[in-house]
């Protein structure tokens, strides 16, 4: 099983909304097949596993065992159910990490298999299970994306100098890493003055991968028109209190810019698992104020501000991770109320 989630983690950033999965066919203790999903629309995990099996093995597959990480799915959308093709290769018996949390599955599948005399046991490896794929579960038992807050903070605990002139803190091996987690988030966001003031891009331009939605407060409808983050380069939600419209690539939705349960709403509307908080400190502390966060990940860089703009604390979290990026130290919280606790060992 561990083999399985190895091997899902590999999509990570490809898949959504769709989860993250991996399989494996084993036969007398050799495995015989291997897969994941690697794109969304694309032959899930089992049927990947299924035709990486050599022409040689075929025969052997009705008196395998399939381990997947994610139950296998019972309905039709982008392909075919997943439990319907085990049952055509008339595999024996199937184990299963985690329960499908969609309501389309949700069971459904497990159900299909049994009816067809395939020995199925279900819940080994559960908890790193529902770790990997938190943003999917998340989704789908809160109702909202999976909630990560992002910034950097001198050694002394301050964000910016003191004038809000741009400062970077992180050095270049921290902002390739979060370009990179960019890729893999569904949305990203800003508040306004961090927006006016840093006039940030807020793409992955430095890994390669999906760019997430751009969001930005803007009540009163004041960025400038230059401001990358109304370039039309990249889908961007441009929160405000004065209209609702669709401009090219840039929407505009109107609603209570501080209103964080209406934004989930339209997130979760949209199908979009997860969000990434970037600052500034205002948007950052709203969250953490509404408890509306699942995960921090906070760079603290080799260097001080004499005076400046305080970094947000956090409530209520607990360090999961430590490690050093040449001369910045990454810390990663995850709040202690959250239902997906982190899995020591397993990767972010």
């Amino acid at each position: 099983m561990m083999r399985c989630l190895e091997l899902a983690q590999l999509s990570k950033g490809h898949t959504a909304p769709n989860p993250m999965v991996g399989a494996v066919l084993v036969h007398d203790g050799r495995i015989i097949g291997e897969g994941w999903h690697r794109l969304y629309g694309q032959a899930h995990a089992e049927v990947n596993c299924f035709e990486s099996v050599a022409a040689a093995n075929r025969y052997l597959i009705p008196e395998s065992t399939m381990y997947v990480s994610l139950e296998p799915c019972a309905h039709y959308g982008k392909t075919p159910p997943c439990s319907l093709r085990i049952v055509q290769e008339k595999v024996k018996k199937v184990i299963i990490a985690n329960i499908d949390p969609f309501e389309k599955v949700g069971g459904k599948g497990i159900d299909i298999l049994r009816s067809h005399d395939i020995e199925v046991t279900a819940g080994v490896l559960d908890e790193a299970g529902k770790w990997l794929n938190r943003r999917f579960y998340c989704f789908h038992t809160q109702k909202r994306p999976y909630i990560i807050l992002k910034w950097a903070q001198s050694t002394n605990g301050f964000m910016a100098p003191a004038d809000k002139s741009r400062l970077q803190l992180s050095n270049q091996h921290s902002v390739q890493l979060v370009h990179q987690w960019r890729t893999e988030e569904a949305a990203i966001m800003v508040g306004y003055h961090t927006a006016r003031n840093d006039n940030p891009q807020l793409t992955a331009r430095h890994w390669k991968g999906n760019q997430p939605l751009r969001i930005v407060t803007d009540r009163q409808l004041q960025l400038p028109a230059s401001h990358y983050l109304l370039d039309q380069t990249v889908p961007t939600w441009v929160l405000n209190e004065q209209k609702e419209a669709m401009e090219g690539s840039v929407h505009y939705v109107k609603q209570p810019v501080h209103d964080l349960q209406a934004l989930m709403h339209r997130l979760h509307a949209a199908n979009k698992l997860s969000l990434i908080v970037e600052g500034g400190p205002t948007l950052l502390n709203s969250f953490i104020d509404a408890g509306l966060w699942d995960e921090a990940r906070v760079f603290t860089a080799g260097k001080s501000i004499l005076a400046g703009i305080a970094a947000p604390v956090l409530k209520n979290g607990r360090l999961a991770l430590q490690t050093d990026l040449e001369d910045d130290q990454l810390h990663v919280y995850v709040n202690q109320s959250s239902v997906y606790p982190y899995v020591n060992g397993m990767p972010l």
